[in-house]
């Protein structure tokens, strides 16, 4: 996901849902927001390593994102945020340590389903199938082939024993299924999760090898007869299935879509034609992902005089002074360089903002959208071309759609969604309405700014654009983002989130007293507990930092393990859930702490905001908990929904301190803040429905006879867009949202998720901000239906249990700033 407002905010997760087409399932490596979730369980193995929830493309105009929130300050006190960000202890041992005792005996516990391992194995994936923290420092890439061939052979072997003795009962077919399914989840997202945040030559190797087998067992899966026809006599028994809880309903009919999708009713011919193409779409969304990182890593440019990074900020220039030690240039300093920049977001985003030289923002912005393609300026470098890529994904999507029975792939992306594709197109053309001329009118006013106060002679381009509507916004607002980094220190604003997340929702977020195994030094571990008795309710993983050289770009949440009560590890009710949260902002440089732009800031809350709904859940069905079996177009609602609070005062001041002096955010800052919000805001919906109707297009209308994506892209471009992308744009190569992660005809579900999200915060808002104990209420009744009911009700029923009517779009265009365009 980019940092671009636009489409990928790069915080998003991408996440993936379980159940949505098994060869997904091998397919997740990506880091965008989520795309389309699978429903069953093979479908879920399929897609686990997707479960992640990538952020929107996001746009280059700085604040652009709803939110408001008030904190009190009570707690703040005792909090002393370096308790969070002490250097974990790194441990090894695959903690049955005693040092530990509840987290050892929640850890070491191998869960009640799984067989006992007689023997310990010396490869760290096999010894998985018992525990819940993956043993991250050890999974070797020459580990990664025997270690799955193994899981793999004992779930099939499993699955055979479910086939012959299935009957349709929950003990007969759901508990079995479960169990079985677990170790291969838990071990294959392990290995996909490394390959996001710890890239290398061997594992893409292994990868690639052992891909196909898992890919192939999750179609056995998906397509047992056995198992389809259990579930399907569970529904045809109406008297029991009708006294069913709604959670055990939305199993079983979950299930039985799922097992549609993933071809079961085919035969013969139908079904090896099927399996052969989720095999190959597997294939090139890992081909996909690796291209868009390979070309990413491929370009850079080095600057050595002053005169050429002019107008860059102290932050950007430490980045690239850091990346050219990394690279060679030993005695590279912030003040002298030599500087290298590249086309990773906090560095290409600081060049696009800030850098007064025109012709070097014109290079690095044409190197962002040739990424990947036959344009780019390092073309002839190792990495490869995904336009023949897109067009071989966008066609074997089409012939996979026949074969089940649909008109296109968009028929099948919303079969398991809430939208349907009138009413997907419908919402983008309503929020087009709205915003269309909004953003017309917002270039109109740029150039004229360029030119009445920087004499400006020449239309403004693409890579102009960032630059003078970040000098706009310092003028307009008196708002300049890079300074208010110092007061955004991401410890500080983990122990504001921290307790923002105490008060709405009654729990704790603190460092946990034991330390899993961690892939790398940098990344934190904390423990969720339940704010009066201390009980813990979930642990996650928080990856903050960008490491181009071996970790996807974008922000995601992922889960490691989801609550379930046939899956409690030995003495306990229930298994806990855990969450991976994976950012990409500067790393801490010379001393100083982590100093967040704002937009950065929003991608922690917004990533915190998936963590929440897969970390509370009360659902005890592992099938149906956290965010396993939501509908893909409302995943996004909790997460869009903690961006709202940045825009309360009394939480962004509760957290925004300035690291060295800390002395508060001046309020006037914060009025600044505000007002800044809808600047532009027209111009970021426009862009965001532009990549939301060219998706739903290129998987629902288009024909390669008749015109190439390209074509389609600007066609969309035209009456979205008021700057009309140039002919080299080659942004769809690196749209890996829809091309390798969960979104394909499913990236509209941002704006769907947005609406129900703006529409929750507003009832924060209706009962009245400054109300402490009204917010409390409020918090606690959203924790208790949207946080809480994970994938067991439809989530248009939860959305009305918490708001108490239907969805209404008033409150988005209304944060927005866009309420005047809209239709009555």
């Amino acid at each position: 996901g980019m940092v671009m407002r636009a489409p990928f905010r790069s915080a998003k997760a991408f996440r993936v849902g379980l159940p949505v087409t098994l060869a997904l399932l091998a397919v997740c490596v990506i880091v965008l927001k989520p795309t389309s979730r699978d429903h069953t369980r093979a479908g879920r193995v399929m897609q686990m390593a997707r479960t992640s929830y990538m952020a929107p493309v996001r746009v280059a105009s700085a604040f652009t994102s709803s939110s408001h929130f008030s904190c009190d300050n009570r707690r703040k006190e005792e909090r002393k945020a370096n308790t969070f960000f002490e250097k974990p202890t790194p441990r090894n041992s695959y903690y049955t340590s005693s040092a530990f005792p509840r987290a050892a005996a929640f850890a070491a516990g191998s869960a009640r389903s799984a067989r006992t391992v007689s023997t310990v194995s010396t490869n760290p994936l096999i010894d998985m199938k018992a525990g819940i923290f993956p043993p991250y420092d050890s999974i070797a890439p020459e580990f990664v082939v025997e270690g799955m061939r193994q899981i793999l052979s004992d779930c099939e072997s499993e699955l055979k024993e479910l086939e012959q003795n299935v009957k349709p009962t929950w003990e007969g077919l759901v508990e079995p299924l479960e169990k079985l399914s677990d170790p291969l989840e838990r071990t294959w997202g392990a290995v996909q999760h490394l390959k996001m945040v710890k890239d290398s030559e061997g594992l893409r190797k292994a990868v690639e090898q052992i891909q196909p087998e898992v890919v192939s067992l999750s179609l056995k899966i998906g397509q047992s007869k056995p198992i389809a026809q259990a579930f399907q006599a569970i529904k045809d028994d109406e008297a029991a299935f009708n006294v069913m809880p709604e959670a055990r309903k939305r199993i079983v009919e979950s299930q039985i879509l799922t097992a549609k999708l993933s071809g079961v009713s085919l035969e013969g011919e139908s079904q090896a034609k099927f399996n052969k193409i989720q095999q190959r779409l597997a294939e090139l969304s890992t081909s996909f992902g690796n291209n868009v990182l390979d070309a990413t890593k491929a370009f850079s440019i080095t600057k050595t005089q002053a005169s050429e990074v002019a107008g860059l900020p102290d932050s950007a220039l430490a980045l690239a002074a850091q990346t050219a030690r990394a690279k060679g240039e030993e005695s590279a300093t912030a003040e002298a360089g030599p500087w290298v920049f590249t086309l990773d977001i906090p560095s290409y985003q600081a060049v696009m903002t800030y850098a007064e030289d025109r012709g070097f923002r014109e290079q690095m912005y044409k190197a962002f959208v040739t990424r990947a393609s036959d344009v780019s300026p390092s073309a002839d470098s190792s990495s490869g071309d995904n336009s023949p890529l897109i067009l071989e994904i966008l066609d074997l999507r089409s012939q996979k759609a026949a074969l089940l029975g649909y008109d296109h792939h968009a028929d099948v992306s919303l079969a398991s969604k809430m939208a349907t594709l009138p009413k997907a197109l419908g919402l983008l053309e309503d929020l087009r309405a709205a915003s269309f001329d909004a953003a017309k009118q917002e270039h109109e006013e740029l150039n004229a700014f360029a030119r009445d106060e920087f004499k400006v002679e020449y239309s403004l381009q693409q890579w102009d654009v960032g630059y003078y509507a970040e000098k706009m916004r310092q003028h307009k607002y008196d708002l300049d983002e890079e300074k208010l980094r110092p007061y955004f220190s991401l410890p500080k604003v983990m122990v504001g989130l921290f307790d923002l997340i105490e008060r709405l929702f009654d729990v704790k977020v603190e460092k946990a007293p034991f330390t899993p195994p961690l892939w790398h030094e940098s990344v934190m571990f904390y423990q969720v507990s339940d704010t009066k008795t201390g009980e813990p309710k979930a642990y996650f993983y928080l990856d903050p930092y960008t490491r181009p050289a071996e970790k996807r770009g974008g922000a995601w949440m992922n889960t490691v393990v989801g609550r379930s009560a046939l899956l409690a590890p030995d003495g306990k009710e229930i298994r806990l859930p855990v969450a991976h949260m994976v950012l990409n902002q500067a790393p801490p440089v010379d001393g100083a702490p982590s100093l967040m732009k704002f937009r950065e800031v929003e991608t922690l809350f917004h990533e915190m905001g998936h963590a929440l709904q897969h970390m509370l859940t009360t659902q005890t069905e592992g099938m149906v908990a956290g965010i396993n079996n939501i509908e893909w177009d409302a995943v996004e609602q909790p997460s869009q929904f903690m961006e709202n609070w940045l825009y309360d005062e009394p939480t962004l001041m509760g957290m925004a301190e300035h690291y060295l002096t800390k002395e508060k955010l001046p309020h006037s800052e914060f009025e600044k803040i505000n007002a800044a919000r809808t600047f532009r805001a027209g111009s970021a919906m426009a862009r965001q429905l532009h990549f939301a109707k060219t998706d739903l297009l290129l998987h629902s209308q288009f024909d390669p006879k008749s015109q190439t994506p390209y074509e389609l892209d600007r066609s969309v471009a035209s009456n979205h867009e008021a700057l009309q992308p140039k002919d080299f744009d080659r942004f769809l190569n690196a749209f890996s949202h829809i091309f390798a992660g969960g979104y394909s005809a499913g990236y509209y579900s941002y704006k769907w998720a947005e609406v129900l999200s703006a529409d929750c915060f507003a009832a924060f808002e209706e009962a009245g901000l400054d109300d402490e104990k009204a917010v409390e209420e409020t918090g606690r009744r959203f924790r208790d239906t949207v946080l809480a009911l994970g994938g067991g009700v439809n989530p248009i029923e939860v959305f009305k249990a918490f708001r108490g009517r239907e969805p209404s779009v008033k409150p988005l265009l209304r944060h927005s700033g866009l309420a005047a365009g809209a239709k009555a």
